[in-house]
């Protein structure tokens, strides 16, 4: 009996432990199906919810719109019309013709000048009188945007231009290279307009030098002394224009430039000798040059000269008119560049001269320069002989006002600030000059001698 019982007390726990894992089982894939049900809820909600947002963001447009055209389309809430907009979206466009590129570029000059005596050696100021003061100071200089185009084909053949107009602090707009040229690279090329020829007297870091002019114009100041460097014939000449033609071959450079304008613009208001020059016709000024040039040493050896007779003179007492324009110049330059092979201890170095042989004048020109570490320091030596002056004497502020020999040493010294502000296009230059003049005349001066002397700080900017 106790048996029977003990055994249907097991059965029936049994029974009971395997109804109870059924119903757990149950209870939990219920939850799983309420817990779907509800992410479902939730999900419809959110559907819900965006579409009443959209629709309440559509409204509120459409209220906005209203509003502006209700207000002749003024912007509310800092909303931008619809056509402002579309024009502040779209890209700037730069339409070029496509024969080939163009490039855009510029370059600040500005300087600050302290000099002696205005209008005799140094013609920064030539137009002031010399006898308010005999040393100024000045501010002047200029900015340049430059516009380069050129085109190249695939055989070498290429043609271009450049136009460099430029203002100054005077408030004048002038020109500085306004040039067409075209030809084959390393081959041959032409060039016609204003511009450059051929250095033939580099300064190396030419901050500050004067002497008797300083551009292409009025080189020559009538009784002041004359530094002749072969630009007679350069170019870049407000009076006319110039036609150059140049060939290389391997170490070989040759050109042959011509220019043609009013040859009284060489003197400074006109004068030559005492005279005011009266002129017949234009002078053509040919100026051959060769050079040879390999690795860091180049040559170059040339000659200018007016071929034009009778282009500009006097008239003298008997009515007679008198040739002044026979000019004829030689020089030769040599030039170690040593920044080629090593750009941060190289060294510049330029030995130049020049001879003129014009009418009733003679003048030699020596100079040397060296550049080192941004540090530039020159020499110049100039010799004028006059053997005819018997124009209106000059006044007491003309140095040469006589026949005789003149002599000028000049020593010119420049330093570099390179990269200020850790700008690489943005430099500072100090400058300076001395000249002593020495003369044999026996008038005014006697066994005389002066001196010239400035300093400038110039700022240069490239973008």
């Amino acid at each position: 009996m106790k048996k029977s019982t003990l055994s249907l007390a097991i059965g029936l726990l049994l029974v009971a432990n395997t109804g109870f894992a059924k119903t757990a089982q149950l209870t939990l894939e219920q939850r799983l199906e309420q817990l779907e049900a509800r992410l479902a809820a939730a999900e419809n909600r959110a559907a819900q919810a965006e579409s009443q947002v959209q629709q309440l963001q559509v409204q509120q447009a459409a209220e906005i719109r209203e509003i502006k055209a209700a207000q002749g389309n003024t912007p509310v809430n800092r909303q931008t019309p619809t056509e402002e907009t579309q024009k502040n979206a779209a890209t700037p466009n730069l339409q070029l013709s496509g024969y080939g590129d163009l490039k855009i570029y510029g370059d600040v000059e500005f300087n600050m000048d302290a000099e002696s005596k205005h209008g005799l050696l140094a013609m920064t100021n030539a137009n002031m009188d010399p006898d308010t003061t005999n040393e100024q100071w000045d501010l002047n200089g200029r900015i340049l945007l430059g516009f380069d185009g050129m085109r190249k084909l695939d055989n070498g053949y290429f043609a271009g231009f450049s136009a460099q107009p430029l203002g100054d602090m005077s408030g004048t707009v002038d020109i500085d290279d306004a040039v067409f040229f075209f030809g084959k690279e390393n081959d041959w090329k032409v060039k016609v307009g204003r511009f450059e020829a051929y250095d033939m007297f580099p300064l190396n870091q030419d901050t500050f030098v004067e002497h008797s002019g300083n551009t292409a114009n009025d080189l020559y100041d009538d009784g002041s002394g004359y530094i002749y460097m072969m630009k007679e014939g350069r170019g870049r000449s407000d009076a006319g224009g110039n036609f150059l033609v140049s060939k290389q071959i391997d170490n070989w450079y040759f050109e042959l430039n011509t220019l043609l304008e009013d040859g009284t613009a060489l003197f400074n208001e006109g004068d030559y000798h005492g005279r005011e020059m009266d002129q017949q016709k234009n002078v053509a000024y040919l100026r051959p040059v060769i050079a040879w040039s390999k690795d860091e040493f180049s040559v170059a050896a040339a000659m200018e000269s007016n071929v034009v007779n009778n282009a500009y003179g006097y008239t003298d007492a008997q009515g007679d008119f008198v040739d002044q324009s026979d000019r004829t110049g030689y020089g030769l330059t040599m030039t170690w560049d040593g920044l080629k092979t090593d750009p941060d201890n190289g060294v510049v170095l330029n030995v130049n001269t020049a001879y003129l042989d014009a009418s009733s004048e003679k003048d030699f020109t020596a100079g040397v320069n060296a550049l080192w570490k941004r540090f530039e320091l020159g020499y110049i030596y100039a010799h004028n002989k006059i053997d005819e002056y018997s124009g209106v004497v000059c006044d007491d502020d003309c140095w040469i006002n006589d026949e005789g020999t003149y002599d000028i040493h000049t020593i010119h010294a420049s330093y570099q600030f390179a990269n200020v502000m850790d700008m690489e296009n943005f430099n500072i230059y100090l400058g300076t000059y001395y000249s002593i003049m020495n003369s044999d005349g026996d008038d005014v001066h006697g066994d005389d001698s002066d001196d010239r002397y400035g300093a400038r700080v110039r700022f240069k900017y490239y973008f």
